[in-house]
Formats: structure tokens, C-alpha cells, sequence
């Protein structure tokens, strides 16, 4: 059995350490590698943090502590598998002492890199991103953007492999269009509205024309969206998959900014495991997982943004197998059964064990 310790940000409520890593746990058991798990944000922490409320110093000393002590354990695993970095906030010199002697699995699955830039204290961050990627035995990026930054900063392109983020497809069942008006929906998480409101004129057009944005994730900026019908639920992993049930068409509009080019486009992924097409901006990992006029369709400005959702609305044929199509894409690309056989037959590789099959 190889024991591997996966050094999460997140507890499993955030998307990226629920589906880079939590999701993968039973393949994973199955091919003989035991993964235990340490979120260093708990679910208390996310829940402030989501409400807008002050976070005790105290307590997220404790956070580190227990990260700390964990880290000081780390000779009892065949591998470290981490998300991002091990310790948020501290300079590299420091955390690959806490990495030393230890087999580094290190996942990327957005622009952590310019997220550093903007710490306080940046200047003791410098670097650390690129820094911590060339420590790495192996690391996996979630899009072709990320792949080609790690590689430009010095990591050889034979320690990186793509890897899409996954999801098990099981728990999405693709049923039939809902009864009702034409609903849009949207999966997103705190502070992410901005993206909405990138192309709330069609949307207010649509919304006029009798068209519904079904809004899965809570974000206070919503009550910036003027003229527009909302729908709006909380997020919970119990009842996401039913939500974007209730919906016609997917959407996923992105900005032209740095951030954005390195997105993963989960909530793609998402709308396609539902059967459901999608509309999406043409950036980043969004047109690597959306096949233009085959599981979803792109657009590019305000008219773009309407004519090609009228376009789903008026055309039920289309929107159908776009989205039956959609799902089958997702079953051989995204799922955790797709993806789940690389990841295992990396991390047998990092601690020189043969591979199960």
C-alpha cells in the first residue's frame, strides 16, 4: 500500500480541493494508494470568510499548527501531494525545509502565482510559486495555460502532466429539459459575480424576453444585477447536481485578464455531466473543454452573448444533442474514471511502487 498525505488548502466545500483530490479517493484505494487528508483552512474558517465576518488570529494560528505538526510527520508517507503550497504565507526557504526528504506531488489549478503578487507580503513571497514548482518531483496542471508557465519557469516539460479537473459523473443525472421558462444557470463562488455582470445587458434583455438565471452559490454583489430575473440557491454539494437539473443551458462568462487565462472551466465540466450545453467565453481552459457547435457554443461580445443563448433557446433539436453529446464528452475526458488512472499510475511512479491495475 503506498500512503500518500494530500495537503489540501481547503476543506470540502471549496471545489478545488474537493474535485482535484477528494473526489479521487476510492479510485485511488482501489489501485492500492491510501491517501489521508489535511485541509489547512477548516469549514468554520470558509464560512467567515464567505459571510464577510473577521477571522480570530487565534484560531488561525492553529491552523498552522496543525499543518506544522503534520508536516514534522511526513516521514511516515510515501509522498506528499499538495495544493498549491504547503504553508500559505511563509517564504519558500522555509517551507521546502518543511518539504525536505519528502517526494512532492505538487497540483496547480489556477494562477496561484499572481494571487502571491498580491499578498502583503509579497516581497517575501517572491518567487515562491516558481520556486516551489521546480522542488516538485512531478506536478499536475489543471489547463495548457499553467503547463506552459511552470515549464517557462524552469520545469521540465517531462515532470508536468495535464490534468483536467474531474468529477464523478455518477452523481450528475442527465434528466430530461425541466417544464417552465428557458432557464439559464450559473454555478459559481463568493465574489465571483463580476463575471455576471460582464454580460448583464444580455442578460437583462433575455431576462426581459421571459428568459430566468438560475444562480447556484451565494454572493452578495447579486443586488448589483438590476433588471434581471434570479433564481438564487446556496451552494451544497448535496443538491448542486439537481440545480443545474432545473436548467436549459449552462453559461461561463470570463474576462480578458490574467486570472482568467488561468481558469480550469470546472463549471463546464459541471453543465456538460448535467447533459446540458453550454455558452462560454473563448479563454483559457474554457475552449479546451467546450467543442465549439458539438457540446457547447462560444461568444464574444454583448450581441454574441444573446444571439448565440436565443439561438439554444429557439432551437431544441440543437440544444439537446449539444447536450447529449456534451455528457459523452464528459464521460471520456473529465470523469474521475478517465482521469483516475494517470493520477494513480504517477503518484506509483513518484514512490517507485509498480502500478495496480
Amino acid at each position: 500500500m503506498i500512503r500518500v498525505l494530500a495537503l489540501t488548502r481547503w476543506p470540502r466545500s471549496a471545489a478545488s480541493s474537493r474535485q482535484r483530490f477528494l473526489v479521487f479517493s476510492d479510485y485511488l484505494a482501489r489501485h492500492g494508494i491510501e491517501v489521508a487528508w489535511l485541509p489547512f483552512f477548516d469549514e468554520a474558517y470558509i464560512a467567515r470568510v464567505n459571510s464577510g465576518l473577521k477571522v480570530s488570529v487565534t484560531e488561525l494560528f492553529g491552523q498552522y499548527r496543525r499543518r506544522l505538526g503534520e508536516l514534522l510527520k511526513r516521514g511516515r508517507y510515501d509522498l506528499l501531494w499538495i495544493e498549491k503550497e504547503a504553508v500559505p504565507q511563509l517564504p519558500f526557504g522555509f517551507e521546502a525545509l518543511l518539504l525536505r526528504g519528502s517526494k512532492i506531488l505538487l497540483d496547480l489549478d489556477d494562477a496561484w502565482h499572481l494571487r502571491v503578487r498580491a499578498s502583503p507580503l509579497r516581497h517575501l513571497l517572491r518567487g515562491k510559486m516558481q520556486r516551489l514548482a521546480r522542488r516538485a518531483d512531478a506536478i499536475t496542471v489543471a489547463n495548457t495555460a499553467l503547463r506552459d508557465w511552470v515549464i517557462q519557469k524552469g520545469v521540465a516539460a517531462s515532470k508536468v502532466t495535464l490534468a483536467p479537473t474531474g468529477l464523478d459523473i455518477s452523481h450528475y443525472d442527465p434528466t430530461r429539459e425541466p417544464d417552465g421558462p428557458f432557464t439559464l444557470g450559473w454555478i459559481g463562488g463568493p465574489f465571483t459575480t463580476e463575471y455576471l455582470e460582464s454580460i448583464q445587458a444580455p442578460l437583462r434583455r433575455l431576462s426581459n424576453e421571459g428568459v430566468r438565471l438560475l444562480v447556484v452559490g451565494e454572493d452578495r454583489a447579486l443586488g448589483r444585477l438590476f433588471g434581471i430575473t434570479i433564481e438564487q440557491h446556496p451552494w451544497s454539494e448535496a443538491t448542486e447536481a439537481s440545480l443545474l437539473a432545473r436548467c436549459h443551458v449552462g453559461i461561463s462568462p470570463l474576462q480578458h485578464d490574467g486570472w482568467s487565462r488561468f481558469k480550469s472551466g470546472y463549471k463546464l465540466i459541471q453543465y456538460m455531466a448535467a447533459g446540458r450545453p453550454s455558452v462560454a467565453s473563448p479563454i483559457g481552459a474554457n475552449c479546451d473543454v467546450v467543442v465549439a457547435e458539438e457540446t457547447g457554443l462560444f461568444a464574444t461580445n454583448d450581441h454574441e452573448w444573446y444571439a448565440q443563448i436565443d439561438r439554444l433557446r429557439r432551437d431544441t433539436e440543437l440544444r439537446r444533442r449539444l447536450g447529449r453529446q456534451a455528457r459523452q464528452r464528459c464521460q471520456e475526458k473529465f470523469s474521475v474514471e478517465a482521469l483516475g488512472g494517470n493520477l494513480s499510475e504517477l503518484m506509483s511512479r513518484l514512490a517507485g511502487r509498480p502500478s495496480i491495475r
